[in-house]
């Protein structure tokens, strides 16, 4: 019962930052965009390094970042320091995307604090720390993460 009622926590934050996302003019946006966004970071990836941080293949990071690239939230530029590799980096849509949802992450935050309380969503918090993976996680899950 346990895992799922973390998937359904999960799920019922996601699913309200991608609704206000939507209506706030970023409707393509999906949870598999949004951590390949993060994963891009300010400094832009190599698509090997982006599927190294996601947990996922070259080739479904390379799938991702096309996807990315159509939707107009990231570019492939050229890499400064080696002209044989092509760095994505984000577009000021794909910055507005992040920035919007880190508005709207916090605004679900303090919902959940209102509800359950700013020191039982703390403790919440600390445990799942403590029990979550220090080195990180893959965030493939098949089908409801695919675009």
């Amino acid at each position: 019962m346990l895992p799922l009622l973390l998937f359904g926590g999960f799920r019922s934050i996601i699913d309200e930052l991608h609704a206000e996302l939507a209506r706030q003019g970023h409707p393509d946006v999906r949870p598999a965009y949004g951590f390949a966004m993060q994963a891009i970071g300010r400094d832009g990836a190599t698509a090997t390094e982006l599927g190294r941080r996601l947990g996922v293949s070259k080739q479904a990071a390379g799938k991702t970042v096309d996807r990315l690239v159509e939707l107009g939230y990231a570019e492939r530029v050229a890499d400064p320091a080696d002209a044989r590799r092509k760095l994505v980096q984000l577009t000021p849509h794909g910055v507005d995307a992040l920035t919007r949802s880190t508005a709207v992450f916090d605004e679900i935050h303090r919902a959940w604090a209102q509800r359950l309380g700013p020191d039982r969503l703390a403790a919440v918090e600390a445990d799942l720390r403590t029990m979550a993976p220090g080195e990180g996680f893959r965030v493939d899950a098949s089908g409801w993460f695919g675009g």
